[in-house]
């Protein structure tokens, strides 16, 4: 049994969705940022809701929508980005394009076509639904960086809701997402004493000398049993291969299951500041960002069901992944609030040229999202 969209039209929808691919927006580019949230406003003007500009600081704006702005408890929300990971130049280098089965672009399927499949349910649903529901949408400027700067206004809306639907693409197979991987990255500092390494060798303290045994000390905290992982992705130090180096900095990322895992960890790294490797060299410790992991709870599991059976009567075959990258979903599973994720079209090649969104997928997942709003009012 479907759900009729008026008038989809693919083509229209290919056609709204272009200037929100063709715009550079990675992260902290404000300006296209800018572009993004003035399009994505229009929309939800032109319906009739309330949308909120959010200051983010250096990331730009946040929006937040409503169709009952006085209303103290939010029954869904849903939550959506619109920063990309890629720099200034990409459009230019290669816009949005498509072919018969799927479209290409910066940010296709990661994820604008997730923010426009939420516009198109919300416009295409019953008034009745709508009306009987209390419904919130944020779309935030900054989480390709871990929503630096919107993790707290997030957290201060998502405590008053009942369910949370995150709109990230859906898997290549076209599943959804039920549980995601923690996340930390940390920025290490290494301070030694730079000295002649022909003359003077023993005067110098080796800020990379000191780096180097961390590396060593930081791959030993993984666990690939429990899916603890840290992995030391950025090095850099030293000014001269004659110089001792009295300057390293190492970035390192850290992907868990467990939340009191890696609060041990965190504590384990954080403990190696107080004995240095080498004698005379100081260590600071930055904790860039964080996100809990996302583990479904009972209530979850229950909001599960009820996605399944609307698949059911879609004829849509719902399955579920767990996948080791975090979302906003990270942010608001810790907080109890049953979370899902993987609500918009199906794609893949995230975060590489390779991105794609497959055409086949997106009307059926407007039709769903509807579904799911429909059981949930009812």
């Amino acid at each position: 049994m479907s759900i009729s969209l008026q008038d989809f039209s693919l083509e229209n929808y290919l056609e709204e969705l272009r200037p929100l691919i063709d715009v550079d927006c990675g992260t902290l580019t404000k300006e296209g940022i800018e572009v993004i949230a003035n399009q994505m406003e229009k929309k939800y003007l032109d319906m009739g809701w309330y949308v909120k500009r959010v200051d983010c600081g250096i990331a730009g704006t946040g929006l937040e929508v409503r169709n009952k702005p006085d209303s103290d408890q939010i029954d869904v929300m849903m939550i959506g980005h619109m920063d990309t990971v890629f720099p200034v130049g990409t459009v230019a280098a290669r816009p949005m394009t498509s072919d018969e089965n799927r479209a290409y672009g910066p940010g296709v399927s990661d994820m604008k076509s997730g923010l426009l499949n939420v516009v198109y349910a919300l416009r295409n649903i019953d008034k009745a639904v709508t009306d009987k529901l209390s419904i919130c949408i944020c779309m935030n400027p900054d989480e390709e960086i871990g929503s630096l700067h919107s993790e707290e206004w997030l957290k201060s809306v998502a405590v008053n809701a009942k369910n949370v639907l995150v709109a990230e693409a859906a898997r290549a197979d076209g599943s959804l997402v039920k549980a995601r991987k923690g996340m930390a990255r940390y920025r290490l500092g290494f301070t030694g004493k730079a000295a002649h390494a022909g003359n003077d060798p023993q005067s110098g303290r080796s800020a990379i000398t000191e780096m180097a045994n961390w590396v060593l000390a930081i791959n030993a905290l993984t666990n690939f049993e429990t899916g603890t992982t840290l992995n030391v992705g950025v090095v850099n130090g030293g000014a001269g291969a004659n110089i001792v180096p009295d300057q390293a900095e190492a970035v390192v990322d850290v992907r868990f299951w467990d939340n009191d895992e890696y609060a041990d960890a965190d504590a384990k790294i954080r403990a190696l500041t107080e004995t240095p490797f080498v004698d005379g060299v100081t260590i600071t410790v930055e904790r860039e960002a964080h996100k809990p992991s996302m583990v479904p709870s009972e209530k979850t599991e229950a909001l599960m069901a009820l996605v399944e059976q609307s698949g059911q009567e879609l004829g849509i075959d719902i399955k579920w992944q767990e996948v080791g990258g975090g979302s906003d979903a990270n942010l608001t599973a810790v907080m109890g609030i049953p979370t899902l994720d993987g609500f918009g079209p199906a794609g893949a090649g995230f975060h590489s040229a390779d991105e794609y969104l497959e055409l086949n997928t997106i009307e059926p997942r407007v039709q769903l999202l509807m579904r799911v709003l429909e059981k949930l009012a009812a």
